[in-house]
Order: C-alpha cells, then sequence, then structure tokens
C-alpha cells in the first residue's frame, strides 16, 4: 500500500533517561541516510527494522534557520572556493 505525502512521516522519540533516540520514518532520504549510518558506526546507529532506526541523541538537532544574509554570505564563499552543486542523479531530475 503506497502511503500519501502526508502519511509519510518522520517520529523522533527520546527521552532524559537514555542517551539514544528513536527514529521511525518514510522519508526516502532519511532512510538511505541512516541505513548508510548503521553500515558505517553499527554499534552507534542500530537498524531495527525497515522503518525504525536508534541513534545517540547528540546525532538529534534543532537549529535556527538561516538568514538570507547568511545563505548569501555562504553561497559567495562556496563559489569562491570553487564549489558546484552536485549533478542530479539519472532518474532524479
Amino acid at each position: 500500500m503506497k502511503l500519501s505525502l502526508y502519511e509519510q512521516e518522520t517520529i523522533i522519540l527520546y527521552n532524559q533517561a537514555e542517551a539514544t533516540a528513536e527514529i521511525y520514518t518514510h522519508d526516502r532520504k532519511l532512510l538511505e541516510k541512516l541505513t548508510r549510518l548503521s553500515q558505517k558506526y553499527p554499534e552507534q546507529v542500530c537498524k531495527k527494522d525497515k522503518h525504525n532506526f536508534t541513534v545517540p541523541k547528540r546525532c538529534v538537532s534543532v537549529r535556527e534557520p538561516y538568514s538570507a544574509e547568511r545563505r548569501k554570505a555562504a553561497s559567495e564563499r562556496a563559489k569562491a572556493a570553487g564549489y558546484r552543486p552536485p549533478t542530479p542523479k539519472k532518474g532524479n531530475e
């Protein structure tokens, strides 16, 4: 059964007593990233099943949004350093 975009949610659960957080997600990019991390750091990022992972709480963060000025300055620094955006994979264009 295919889920609607609205139903493709991500839930992050943690409490103050434990050092890990549980992540349940249907986000394809996040699933790919968590799977890569679980292969690279199996002692820290554990894949419980297809949509559930356990990660250290320090991996979960909420950041301040970039201001337009900060975004523009970062873009200019990247261009000056010669960075280029990644090219899209075939089929993802």
